[in-house]
């Protein structure tokens, strides 16, 4: 860092130059960033840094930098980027914001927001809910479909253009990443953009390759007025922004995957493809594990060259770890997987969907398994909202064909590309489970059936509680439902009675035998049935 941003630096932590609060600023640093908080208001220099990804290195850098990124997140956050304020010098050395004298260094101002509430510090306090996630899900899906579009020929190159950047990186930190691993995350990066490649350019051809937000990670979401509202955003560099919208979407994904967040990284995952609604993501996540890769090992480069400025040795520590976490989940993201489909069948009541989002973190390579819902899938059709209940017609046999049919063609798309799918439907006749068989024997994926069963007035107190679910059923149904001739269960039965605790624990046993040992189509689990 040059002189004059050491004294800009200690001129913004002084007491108040917004005179906003007493005593020092709040100070937070990044690689190439320095905040500092103040009162109502938030001041970021960019630092006199250049990597080979970013240049700040002259102040006119930085103020085009500065005024590069107002322009980039008003999309993405309205009202919370004030302006850009430069910080003056006066003839006899005296420092002010938008003072007398020629700018010495510029910032950006920013309304300030709560900086313990960005999401990375949420994911730190524990387990997001799904209110949080949903929001996040629909939050991104709300901004690519915003976001300008692009052309795929040029992202493809600069695409491969980061492999050899990363490649090249990763060797300069050889007492961080040994080089050997280094060398095996190459090649197999290099192996699978090559078989995306066509993926990739057909995603363009349908306008899914944009102008993206390009850092969506958690510390760039914070929860403003209960919302989560991204905020700086890649201003530096288009092309850097540029992309696969479902390659801005790894980045959260990716990010609470490492945190130990790998519920609430399928459920973002799922709940950002069943908000999304676009048939062209099915195909897509055969560039997935790609995307998680690429970002994982972005983060990893970005993590080291910050160890390397820090001069604190625990932070210099802490920073190292960070970077060796993400290389081992860029490396673990890319690695061959057999994908299963599990069919999840039972009256209503019994607890399949929560079973099926326990399970899908725990199934196939990051971020889990696709959970395909018969309930959410019947109100698409309809073009209805998840929660809005759909007319009787829809629950005609013709009409519940109709569904499983598309559960199952969804189900071949995402096998194809070497995901895992659980299958979250009643299975009440033996054709429908039959048909989710045939499923996985098409792309010769792994199969298990799971039954859950539970008692009369278990049920139908379970769906009388149940609110804001995409599910019609009430105790009625119920009551019809247990008018059903299922005919023989050849799937494994599952006690589902006593909460989904123990019937996740339960399935997990089941998942757990291995292949022919009565556990992938007969059988029971926990002696029922």
């Amino acid at each position: 860092m040059n002189d004059s941003q050491e004294r800009v630096f200690s001129f913004l932590e002084t007491p108040a130059p917004e005179g906003g609060a007493d005593g020092k600023a709040v100070r937070i640093d990044t690689h190439a960033n320095a905040v500092f908080l103040s009162g109502d208001t938030a001041l970021k220099v960019k630092r006199a840094v250049k990597f080979p990804f970013l240049d700040y290195s002259t102040l006119e850098k930085r103020r085009d930098a500065c005024e590069r990124e107002i322009a980039c997140n008003a999309r993405f956050a309205p009202g919370l980027y004030l302006g850009v304020v430069g910080i003056t010098e006066t003839a006899n050395g005296r420092l002010a914001l938008d003072g007398d004298g020629p700018a010495i260094e510029y910032a950006v101002r920013m309304r300030r927001f709560d900086e313990t509430r960005t999401l990375d510090r949420i994911a730190e306090a524990g387990p997001f809910d799904d209110t949080l996630t949903d929001a996040l899900a629909r939050m991104m899906v709300a901004a690519h479909e915003a976001a300008p579009r692009r052309e795929s020929g040029p992202w493809i190159a600069d695409l491969a253009a980061y492999v050899e950047q990363n490649d090249a990186a990763l060797h300069g930190a050889a007492e961080l990443f040994a080089p050997a691993r280094v060398r095996q995350l190459t090649a197999a990066a290099r192996a699978w953009l090559a078989r995306i490649k066509d993926l990739i350019e057909a995603r363009g051809r349908l306008g899914l390759v944009r102008l993206c937000h390009g850092d969506a990670h958690l510390r760039n979401v914070a929860l403003i007025d209960g919302r989560p509202v991204l905020f700086d955003a890649i201003e530096f560099d288009d092309a850097i922004a540029t992309g696969d919208v479902l390659y801005d979407l790894a980045f959260p994904i990716m990010d609470l995957w490492e945190r130990g967040q790998q519920r609430a990284a399928n459920r973002l995952f799922n709940r950002y493809f069943d908000f999304a609604r676009r048939e062209a993501d099915g195909d897509a996540l055969a560039a997935l594990p790609f995307y998680l890769s690429m970002r994982a090992t972005i983060r990893a480069k970005i993590a080291a060259a910050s160890a390397a400025q820090q001069q604190d040795e625990a932070h210099r520590q802490a920073e190292q770890a960070q970077a060796r976490a993400y290389f081992d989940l860029a490396l673990a993201a890319l690695e061959p997987d057999t994908p299963q489909l599990v069919a999840i069948g039972g009256l209503s009541g019994t607890g399949k969907t929560t079973l099926a989002n326990g399970l899908a973190p725990t199934l196939g390579r990051v971020p889990g398994a696709r959970v395909l819902r018969s309930d959410i899938e019947r109100k698409a059709r309809l073009d209805l909202a998840e929660t809005d209940k759909a007319p009787p017609e829809a629950y005609s046999q013709t009409a519940s064909d109709a569904v499983y049919q598309v559960l199952h063609e969804l189900a071949d798309r995402a096998l194809a590309g070497g995901h895992s799918v659980v299958l979250d439907a009643v299975h009440a006749k033996q054709a429908e489970r039959a048909a989710a068989r045939a499923t996985a024997a098409r792309s010769e994926a792994d199969f298990l059936g799971l039954w859950l069963e539970a008692g009369a007035a278990t049920l139908k107190a379970r769906v009388e509680t149940r609110r804001g679910d995409a599910s019609d059923a009430n105790a009625a149904v119920v009551e019809i439902q247990l008018g059903y001739d299922p005919g023989p269960i050849d799937w494994v039965r599952i006690d589902a009675s006593d909460g989904p605790e123990k019937t996740l624990e339960r399935a997990l046993a089941a998942l757990s035998e291995p292949a022919g040992a009565g556990s992938r189509g007969n059988g029971d689990a926990d002696g029922n049935g």
